[in-house]
Formats: C-alpha cells, structure tokens, sequence
C-alpha cells in the first residue's frame, strides 16, 4: 500500500494525518483493513489517544463489524440491497444511486481509541473499508491524536 504522511507537532500533542490507499475488486465489496490502520497508528508512535478514519468518496464507506465470521458481512451486503437495490427510479443520472444512498447509510468516519499503541476492539471486532461502485482505486485518511506519550524508535 503507498503511504503519504503529514506531521503536525503541536505543544504536548501529538496529531497526524497518513493516507492509504485501497484497490477494490468489485462492485460491492467490504474489504477488511484493520491491519492496515494498526500499521498507521503504530508508525505515528502514539502511546494512547484516538484514531479517527475518514472515506474521502460519496460512494464508499467505514464501519466496524465482525471479522470472524465472513457470512456476517454477506449478510450486511444482502441486506443494504435489499433496502437500497441497484434497479429503481433514481434521479441521478450518473447511474450510481444506490451507491451514494448505502455510503451515507453506513457513514464515511470512525473513531477507534489507542491504548498502547494498539486500536481498542472488540474480540471480533474488525474495520471494514466499504466499496458500493467499484472496481476503483481508494483513500482511507487516518489521524491519529493523543498526549505526546510517544515510544522511542529508531530510525
């Protein structure tokens, strides 16, 4: 994954703001990326804070769901078509409808806490990066912040 870092160091705090980037394969399709953010979080070297997620598309989204068990996000796709399908009178002329209406239902942001220096989940909870008009190429911003607690590294 290509990575792009800004540092921000303001007074005791510590902020920054990494980009990853996502390549979906399919149509509707939630991609699992938890290690990916642990790897953002653990790059910044905070100690304790919180890490906030943002999807910068109109037609993708970010939840935290089971990661155990793949039947649980099949059954969150059938059910966003279910209430959303891809055939209806949408105005939008672009053809894409459905995907706007399942972004905004399932949200563009999270927040997750860090504890040291690890995302504070549940058992099976995992982070979901969701695509509802792919195949395309992606964003995912993480900003993390927290006191300046940091861990030492070497360079």
């Amino acid at each position: 994954m290509r990575w792009i870092i800004d540092n921000i160091f303001e007074g005791s705090e510590l902020e920054m703001i990494q980009t990853f980037q996502v390549r979906t394969s399919k149509k509707t399709e939630f991609i699992d990326i938890t290690r990916s953010v642990q790897e953002a979080v653990q790059k910044t070297g905070l100690k304790n804070g919180v890490c906030i997620l943002f999807i910068p598309h109109t037609t993708a989204a970010i939840t935290i769901n089971e990661n155990a068990d793949p039947s649980v996000v099949q059954d969150i796709v059938t059910e966003l078509n279910k209430i959303v399908p891809f055939e209806d009178r949408y105005q939008h002329m672009e053809g894409n409808s459905p995907a706007h209406i399942k972004a905004s239902l399932v949200g563009c942001s999270q927040t997750v806490f860090v504890e040291s220096e690890k995302l504070v989940l549940g058992t099976w909870q995992g982070i979901f990066f969701c695509e509802f008009d792919g195949p395309r190429n992606r964003k995912v911003h993480v900003k993390v912040m927290g006191d300046n607690g940091l861990i030492n590294r070497e360079p």
